[in-house]
């Protein structure tokens, strides 16, 4: 069995929509819910695309 890299999993996290992790504690069960499966996606999508599909999905921002 493969060991999940922790670090991709942290930056996972960090890279969800802020909705998704404030909505984790949110007093609403279905926020909640929702939020927590985002935030399950975004993790999934993480550890299972090679870091080069994840760069370019990324867009850079004009400064």
């Amino acid at each position: 069995m493969e060991r999940i890299d922790t670090s991709a999993v942290a930056h996972a996290i960090l890279d969800a929509p802020g909705w998704a992790r404030v909505g984790i504690t949110a007093p609403s069960s279905c926020l909640r819910e929702d939020a927590a499966l985002e935030l399950a996606r975004v993790i999934a999508d993480a550890v299972t695309a090679p870091a080069s599909q994840m760069a370019e999905a990324q867009t850079s921002l004009p400064l």
